[in-house]
């Protein structure tokens, strides 16, 4: 997969088959419309694109507005979008400018003069243009005037819900990460890197890594304690995971740390992932550090039986 920063540097030599959205989280739903994209190129020999925008448009137009949270980092939605197939990802720069666009002149100097669309694929609820103001009807329309076909996906229901990053995100902020995986086709995932913290899960036998996340607009999951498999460089550990404020000790600092399990290297500084696959109990306050350590050894015990370690 070609992955594209400046627009002007797509110079297709075949139909081009398109797609674009912001597709944080390149959930179930994202992943049927691109799977087709990629199906609609394959048959005429086209070339299959993703344009997306980075940073996220809300970033841009709300810079004071911290409530944003994403479920994929830029790097995240790179990697999930060449499994896929997608011959070319163009990640262009959202700027206030590109937002003033009003909806024909992006499709007109955007989606035709530049990227040289021949079919444009895109969701139900597909929104374009300045303050969102082009809709499916708008872009029938183009699509007659600029002469490039057009094709809806229909919304996709699990559950009766239909999948949405917004439904992904409440089910996250509410530990329900098996429902998020289900929508997300793939456990939840946040990487970042080691750094020192107070060491005093190695002085009651758990000793922990304490996880500094790369992105500060990436999606945390609810507070509470929860099996993972943590993954450094090429390996692959079970752990269980502790989000929270470490109430037994009255820290009052938020923090993210994993005990891994038949581990003992030093990963300071070093990158890792944290791959959610349960909740299983709300952070607790104890009455001493014994009863914490007793808790957590339930804690151990269940998720080793949990991810079969």
């Amino acid at each position: 997969m070609k992955v594209i920063h400046n627009i002007e540097d797509f110079k297709p030599d075949k139909p081009v088959i398109l797609t674009q959205g912001t597709f944080d989280g390149v959930h179930f739903g994202h992943k049927k419309i691109l799977k087709h994209v990629v199906s609609e190129a394959q048959k005429i020999g086209g070339e299959s694109v993703l344009l997306t925008f980075y940073p996220h448009p809300r970033l841009v137009l709300y810079p004071d507005d911290n409530e944003l949270k994403l479920l994929t980092t830029i790097e995240e939605k790179v990697k999930l979008v060449a499994s896929l197939g997608i011959d070319n990802l163009i990640i262009m720069p959202f700027t206030q400018e590109l937002s003033r666009l009003k909806p024909d002149e992006f499709v007109r100097d955007i989606l035709v003069e530049k990227l040289c669309i021949s079919k444009l694929i895109i969701g139900y609820d597909h929104r374009f243009g300045r303050n969102r103001e082009g809709g499916m009807a708008e872009m029938k329309h183009f699509a007659e005037t600029y002469n490039f076909s057009l094709e809806e996906i229909a919304a996709q229901d699990i559950s009766e819900s239909i999948v949405s990053s917004t439904k992904i995100r409440e089910a996250l902020l509410n530990g329900k990460v098996h429902l998020a995986s289900k929508y997300l086709e793939t456990n939840y995932v946040i990487t970042g890197k080691v750094e020192e913290g107070l060491q005093r899960g190695t002085a009651i036998g758990f000793p922990t890594a304490n996880i500094r996340v790369n992105s500060s607009y990436k999606l945390i999951p609810k507070n509470g304690v929860y099996a993972v498999w943590v993954y450094i460089g090429q390996n692959k550990y079970a752990g269980m995971l502790n989000i929270g404020y470490n109430p037994t000790f009255e820290d009052k600092k938020w923090s993210v740390e994993v005990h891994i399990f038949d581990f003992n290297e030093n990963v300071y500084h070093k990158e890792i992932s944290l791959e959610f696959v349960e909740y299983t109990r709300d952070e607790l306050k104890f009455k001493d550090a014994t009863a914490l350590i007793n808790q957590l050894r339930k804690d151990e015990k269940e998720i080793r039986a949990l991810l079969e370690v």
